[in-house]
């Protein structure tokens, strides 16, 4: 059984919000995504199947599968009467309008609970609804600028601007905590048999996943400055990216945590024949027989300072002389934490990701062959993700739902 299995799940179709329905699909929900006459504009949002230019949308596809999709243009009575009638059905609603636009069409939270008392409403807005920002106009870019994110991402040479980062992270950072005030309010209903209107700020969300930088900020008056390929700082720290024998690059990651972690890594460096042109090796077979090592005693305890600094000379000597893929499966027997630097295309082509199960095949009945998509993020055994169906069509199942809802479709196309 899927974790929502039996939940309905209304999203009034637009880009910032698609994952949180996406997720909540794969979960089991029966997602009903509402788009306008015309479609979401996400539809028309390369690449394109078969790299046909104007053609059904790779991106679209990847953002709404497990959901059913139906039109309704809301500016007209019977299509409100049916919106009203559809959430009526529903656990929840999921929503990311300009604030007011609801309110002004008669169906914002206020006007649906009369239809369903226990209504779950979630609004993702970019500033909240009631913020003197509420009107100001975002895209992905300026909420991951003005949230904090882009600040912290970017190179050690600071002439070339912050970097963002790529997929619409703003939007699937905000969708993710939708989905996830979304779940409580479900767990909370169970219990209460209560809904709740739930405000969603994609700023806020953005600026509370800048890992330190906020608070960096707030508690020390501290700015962290971006680095190439590990956490941003208050001071610049050492690099961890390695040009690997193979031209590939790999980070060395986070270094030994046990004395036997520094043994094992002076095991290796001397099984590659690597030990000689690293006197300071010395120090991570001394490391081998202390009783405990940390990283507080960094800068306290000279020899512990001496066998961290040697374990970093050892990974990055090891990875020169291996292969990017080397240097990381002879890591990971030892418990080391490293990683090879791939390419998106490479990243789904990996062991690791094939073995997981995470390419699956998604039946599309108007196509020859089924498509492969990008699959689980996670492994619930007892109540396994799963993609369910392709994205819809326009209007797909308007029918079908409509007609369960005891409504004419043939009136709400008339209406268009």
């Amino acid at each position: 059984m899927s974790a929502l299995q039996g939940t309905r799940v209304v999203e009034l179709a637009t880009e910032r919000i698609a994952w949180a329905g996406k997720l909540m699909g794969d979960m089991g929900a029966d997602v009903i995504l509402v788009e306008e006459p015309g479609g979401d504009r996400s539809r028309g949002y390369a690449p394109f199947a078969d790299d046909d230019e104007g053609g059904e949308s790779l991106y679209f596809w990847h953002y709404n599968t497990s959901k059913r999709g139906v039109v309704l243009d809301l500016e007209k009575s019977a299509a409100k009467e049916a919106f009203l009638a559809l959430v009526a059905s529903a656990d929840v609603l999921i929503e990311s309008e300009a604030p007011g636009r609801l309110a002004a069409l008669g169906l914002d939270y206020a006007d649906l609970v009369k239809a369903k008392p226990d209504l779950i409403h979630v609004s993702v807005t970019p500033f909240g609804r009631e913020t003197s920002r509420k009107d100001e106009p975002v895209t992905d870019l300026t909420l991951l600028a003005g949230g904090g994110p882009v600040w912290s991402c970017g190179y050690d040479d600071h002439s070339i601007p912050p970097i963002r980062g790529g997929g619409n992270q703003g939007y699937q950072t905000a969708s993710h905590y939708a989905v996830m005030s979304a779940l409580t309010a479900i767990f909370h209903h169970g219990v209460t048999g209560e809904g709740q209107f739930i405000d969603v700020s994609m700023h806020a969300a953005a600026n509370v996943t800048t890992e330190m930088a906020s608070y960096m900020w707030l508690v020390e008056g501290e700015t962290v400055q971006r680095q190439t390929g590990r956490h941003a700082m208050p001071m610049m720290t050492m690099p961890v990216q390695i040009r690997c024998k193979d031209g590939r690059y790999a980070t060395t990651g986070m270094p030994p945590r046990t004395p036997a972690g520094f043994g094992a890594l002076y095991d290796w460096l001397d099984e590659l024949g690597l030990a000689p042109q690293l006197p300071e090796a010395i120090f991570l077979e001394m490391a081998r027989h202390r009783e405990s090592i940390g990283f507080a005693d960094i800068g306290v305890d000279d020899e512990v300072t001496a066998a961290f600094a040697a374990a970093r000379d050892a990974l990055q000597l090891i990875a020169e002389n291996s292969t990017a893929d080397g240097f990381f499966l002879g890591a990971q027997k030892i418990n080391i934490t490293v990683g090879a630097i791939l390419s998106p295309e490479e990243a789904y082509e990996n062991d690791h990701f094939v073995a997981r199960g995470y390419q699956v095949e998604v039946e599309h009945p108007e196509r020859d062959a089924p498509v492969r998509y990008p699959g689980a993020p996670y492994k619930l055994p007892a109540s396994p993700w799963r993609i369910r169906s392709r994205a819809p069509a326009l209007g797909e199942h308007d029918e079908e739902v409509f007609a369960s809802l005891g409504i004419d479709p043939a009136t709400l196309a008339e209406a268009r």
